[in-house]
C-alpha cells in the first residue's frame, strides 16, 4: 500500500507543479518555464518516492516497465489506478485555487488538446504522432537509465531532463501529455472539449509506451544474437 500511496502523491504533485506552472505562471515563464516545471518535478520525485515505488507517476511508464518485466500485472494495475486518482486530486487542487475557492470562472487547468484546443493550433494527426513518438522516447530513456547497465544514481537526472526536452518540443503541439493520468485529471475540470479529446491522450501514450518498451528490449537485450 505504501507504493500505491507514493504513486498517488507523485501523480498529484506532478499535476500540481507542472499544470500549476501553466495555469498560474504560464504568462511569466512561458513554454520553457513550464517544461522545466514538469521535468524538475519528476527529477525531485525520483529521489523522493523512487526508493518506495520506483516513481512511475505515469500509466505509460508503468506499462513500459511491465512489458520489460519490472513489475507484476496486479501491482501494475494498482499503480495505474492510484496514478489516475492522484492526478485527479492534483487537478482539483489547481481548480480550487484558480477559481478562488469556486467563486470565479476557470478557463484552464493545464489540460491537453488538439485542433482549436492545441496551444498553436496543431491538428489531431500531428498531436497523435507527437504523443506516440515522445512517449516512446521517454520510456526508452527510463528503461535505459534504470537498467542494471546504467548508473542508477543519475537516473532521476536523465529522466527529468528528458521530460524537459520533450515538453519544449511538444507543448506547442498538444500541451504535452506523454502521461494519460496527467491528461485525465485536468480534463475532469476543464470542460467538454478536454473530455472529448481525452481519448487521444490515453491511446497515443499507451501506444508509445508499448513501442518504447519493445524498442528498448530490442537494443538493450543481453542476448548477444540480438
Amino acid at each position: 500500500m505504501k507504493k500505491y500511496v507514493a504513486e498517488l502523491l507523485g501523480a498529484m504533485f506532478l499535476v500540481v507543479m507542472g499544470c500549476g506552472s501553466a495555469v498560474f505562471a504560464g504568462g511569466q515563464v512561458g513554454f520553457l518555464g513550464i517544461s522545466f516545471a514538469f521535468g524538475l518535478t519528476v527529477l525531485a520525485l525520483a529521489y523522493a518516492i523512487g526508493p518506495v515505488s520506483g516513481c512511475h507517476v505515469n500509466p505509460a511508464v508503468t506499462i513500459g516497465v511491465f512489458i520489460n518485466g519490472g513489475i507484476e500485472k496486479k501491482a501494475a494495475m494498482m499503480y495505474i489506478i492510484f496514478q489516475f486518482i492522484g492526478a485527479a486530486v492534483g487537478a482539483f487542487i489547481i481548480y480550487m485555487m484558480a477559481s478562488n475557492f469556486f467563486t470565479a470562472a476557470v478557463t484552464s487547468v493545464g489540460q491537453n488538446g488538439y485542433g482549436a484546443a492545441s496551444p498553436l493550433g496543431y491538428s489531431m494527426g500531428v498531436g497523435f504522432i507527437a504523443e506516440v513518438v515522445f512517449t516512446a522516447l521517454f520510456i526508452m530513456v527510463i528503461l535505459g537509465a534504470t537498467s542494471p547497465k546504467a548508473n542508477g544514481k543519475f537516473a532521476g537526472i536523465a529522466i527529468g531532463l528528458t521530460l524537459v526536452l520533450i515538453h519544449i518540443v511538444c507543448i506547442p503541439i498538444t500541451g504535452t501529455s506523454v502521461n494519460p493520468a496527467r491528461s485525465f485529471g485536468p480534463a475532469l475540470f476543464a470542460g467538454a472539449t478536454a473530455l472529448k479529446q481525452l481519448w487521444l491522450f490515453i491511446v497515443a501514450p499507451v501506444l508509445g509506451a508499448v513501442l518504447g518498451a519493445y524498442l528498448w528490449k530490442m537494443i538493450g537485450s543481453d542476448d548477444k544474437s540480438a
